[in-house]
């Protein structure tokens, strides 16, 4: 079987290092031109663990054809915007792991990311790329927009509760804790070992990027306006995210009527696992799961659920191979086992 040849935009990043790692060993893709600007011309290895010492990233131009039938756009936000139209105008499958073509809604995206929208028509054509929920949208579609991180641990934490009408779409409380990763590869005080380490600190409180991806997505799979309260907190882990949930009970039900929820909805889903115990974040760390966990408090008519995953896999590279697999036609898991 012939091999399908990729290319990663924004290669020297954390997610885009994780991107070539798994593209390198995935049997049914190639992983070819590996784009970064502000590390153009310098070895790979030189920035990840990389064993070709040879292999250098690339500086991307319009005056070069991308030879590659499925590209990776790991990029900051705003820069997707202006390579993805293009990309998809030669015919190429592009798959965003950025923000940049994850709201529809224009004003929204305004809002909560600080930049204008340029994409045009194209962003109409993305499909929101959560395996688990839009796997047929995403097997007929050729422009994917990966979830955030915060977003997947929310959205499927949320999702079968919310659509077999258990708990109050309105009573939403989120806490979600990230490893610094999560952040980026940029260098900023905040980010050093001095100010993360032996701390704890949440940040964007209130108009965190994610929190209209989660509202959006989360109506949309239950056919009703949902509201949640969203607070991230940078925690000194280099990878990872645990989320804590916290919803009221639509009526009187039990730790086993949640429990079928989550089976109905997730019992044939392969990287969603149901454990029986706490979960904890290294028990998800490297692999593309993510760990769901829930409990009712019926003195209170409340449920907690907790998720969690790796921000760079499940939360950003691994999904996005997983979502290349169901659009090439590929077996779901290829690569990610």
């Amino acid at each position: 079987m012939k091999q399908m040849r990729t290319a990663v935009f924004g290669a020297s990043g954390y997610a885009g290092g994780e991107l070539m790692r798994l593209l390198a060993r995935h049997p049914l893709v190639q992983l070819g031109q590996v784009f970064a600007k502000s590390f153009a011309g310098s070895a790979i290895s030189s920035v990840h663990a990389w064993d070709d010492e040879d292999a250098v990233f690339k500086e991307f131009s319009t005056a070069h054809a991308v030879d590659a039938e499925v590209c990776f756009l790991a990029l900051p936000h705003g820069e997707a915007m202006e390579i993805a139209p293009m990309l998809l105008g030669q015919g190429k499958i592009v798959i965003d792991l950025g923000g940049d073509h994850r709201l529809k809604d224009r004003a929204l995206f305004e809002k909560y990311y600080k930049k204008q929208q340029t994409s045009g028509a194209v962003l109409d054509e993305a499909v929101y790329g959560l395996p688990e929920w839009n796997s047929t949208a995403i097997r007929a579609s050729r422009f994917v927009a990966n979830p955030g991180c915060y977003a997947t641990s929310a959205i499927l934490a949320l999702a079968p509760v919310l659509a077999e009408g258990l708990i109050e779409p309105d009573s939403i409380i989120i806490d979600s804790m990230s490893g610094v990763s999560g952040a980026g590869r940029k260098a900023a005080i905040e980010y050093s070992f001095s100010e993360v380490n032996e701390n704890v600190k949440a940040y964007r409180i209130g108009d965190h990027q994610h929190i209209p991806e989660i509202e959006t997505v989360l109506g949309e799979i239950s056919e009703q306006e949902v509201k949640i309260t969203f607070t991230p907190h940078l925690i000194p882990i280099t990878r990872g995210i645990y989320s804590t949930t916290y919803a009221t009970l639509s009526g009187a039900f039990s730790n086993s009527d949640v429990n079928e929820a989550f089976q109905k909805h997730y019992a044939n889903k392969p990287f969603v696992r149901l454990p029986g115990s706490i979960p904890e974040v290294r028990r998800v760390t490297n692999t593309n799961f993510i760990d769901i966990y829930s409990t009712v408090l019926p003195e209170r008519n409340q449920v907690i659920i907790i998720s969690t995953l790796d921000n760079l896999v499940k939360g950003a590279a691994g999904q996005a191979v997983q979502n290349m697999n169901l659009v090439c036609g590929f077996p779901e898991t290829e690569g990610l086992l």
